[in-house]
């Protein structure tokens, strides 16, 4: 079971990257860039707010996962 959850570790960190890279390529950094001030909002939103909850969350939980603290021996 410990090798399924350093194995979810690695998915939930390549993950945020994915989401990082992601979000700031295809929602954030072109909506900044826009005319349009409902896309700037937007892309504000997206970039500052909810990229690093997400990213974050999944890096944060994957890194622990990977590095063992979710084992029967530290519960």
């Amino acid at each position: 079971m410990d090798g399924i959850k350093k194995l979810l570790g690695i998915i939930w960190l390549i993950l945020a990257i994915v989401v990082l890279y992601y979000g700031l390529t295809v929602f954030g950094i072109p909506k900044l860039g826009s005319e349009k001030q409902d896309d700037i909002v937007f892309g504000s939103i997206i970039v500052f707010i909810l990229l690093p909850i997400i990213v974050g969350g999944l890096g944060i939980f994957g890194w622990y996962a990977l590095k063992g603290e979710y084992s029967k021996d530290k519960l």
